[in-house]
């Protein structure tokens, strides 16, 4: 027999909280998935064949909300400390040509925000950046990679948002 310390209320209350962040992490880390009307996909980010660093890594994740929204999230490691780096939503596979051309909402619009989805950041002194792009319109089935730009325009790394 196992003794508790902590009441019996406190644990229901504690048992409550654990189940909808289970939810919320599963959904987060899982792809591709639906949770209230948002469809969430993710993927691992590695170097590309010629990147001149291959231990860069990290993730990258869209939401595409049921509010008409696209959000992606990139979190990178193993780049230069304190530099800015480009980051983009590709509209082919990263093995499909270094993932083809920028996803636009309008292929003959502008290659700028917000025809474009652009999450870049500028990394900390350990090479680790974090950045996010929101845009109001829901990002179309061929938005399916993200890719890191090194300064200078150079695809380094990239990830399949599946």
């Amino acid at each position: 027999m196992t003794l508790s310390l902590v009441p019996p209320r406190r644990r229901i209350r504690r048992s409550i909280w654990i189940v909808p962040a289970l939810v919320v992490l599963g959904a987060l880390t899982a792809g591709p998935a639906q949770a209230d009307g948002a469809t969430v996909t993710a993927g691992d980010i590695h170097a590309f064949a010629t990147s001149i660093d291959p231990a860069i890594t990290g993730h990258a994740r869209m939401v595409r909300t049921a509010d008409g929204k696209t959000i992606v999230t990139v979190h990178v490691e193993g780049l230069l400390p304190d530099t800015e780096y480009g980051s983009h939503v590709h509209k082919q596979a990263c093995a499909d040509g270094n993932a083809g051309t920028h996803y636009r909402f309008d292929p003959i619009g502008p290659a700028l925000p917000p025809n474009e989805i652009w999450p870049e950041f500028t990394t900390n002194a350990a090479g680790v950046g974090n950045g996010r792009a929101v845009v109001d319109a829901t990002a179309g089935p061929t938005a399916i990679a993200v890719v890191i730009h090194a300064p200078g325009g150079a695809k380094i790394a990239c990830a399949d948002l599946t």
